[in-house]
């Protein structure tokens, strides 16, 4: 094999590799948002379980917390006995909320000490699927249907399905 030959096939190569490469990071991007949406899923299945034993009252937490050591009563803290480990709390796309504060997530305070069944949000009464319970932190997963979100009738959805008004 001759040298232009071999510089050739070196191209090739490398124009593959930068053909791939954006599809093959696209594809790892996807999953991890259906991974972090598989998360939510188990954090509405933990929110059930704690419904359960608190006759069906949604915990009273805060929004969040900056920091691992502040003693607040949040979503990772108080929901942690009723999931398979703190990994539920982190999406895979957060390089760094997780790590400061414990969760990728945060729980939507205006539904705290409710019972489930008597949802609220911006004037929407009692359209559970339209009051969104935990969402991201962040727009991890790109500008357009960035966040994820966890509605109060347990979908998990990157879609915007409230409204402001009537």
């Amino acid at each position: 094999m001759s040298l232009i030959e071999l510089l050739v096939v070196v191209a090739i190569v490398l124009v593959l590799a930068v053909v791939a490469l954006p599809v093959v990071y696209g594809m790892m991007r996807g999953a991890n948002r259906a991974e972090c949406l598989g998360k939510l899923r188990m954090i509405g299945l933990g929110l059930e379980g704690y419904l359960g034993d608190h006759n069906d009252h949604f915990p009273e937490l805060e929004v969040g917390r900056e920091s691992r050591g502040d003693d607040l009563p949040v979503l990772e803290k108080v929901l942690l006995e009723y999931v398979s480990g703190p990994g539920v709390f982190h999406c895979p796309e957060d390089r760094k909320l997780f790590d400061a504060s414990g969760s990728s997530y945060m729980w939507n305070s205006t539904q705290s000490g409710r019972h489930k069944l008597q949802t609220s949000f911006f004037g929407t009464e009692n359209q559970p699927e339209r009051v969104p319970l935990v969402l991201d932190k962040e727009s991890f997963h790109g500008e357009k249907k960035g966040t994820n979100m966890l509605y109060a009738d347990y979908h998990i959805s990157n879609q915007v399905e409230f409204r402001t008004g009537p």
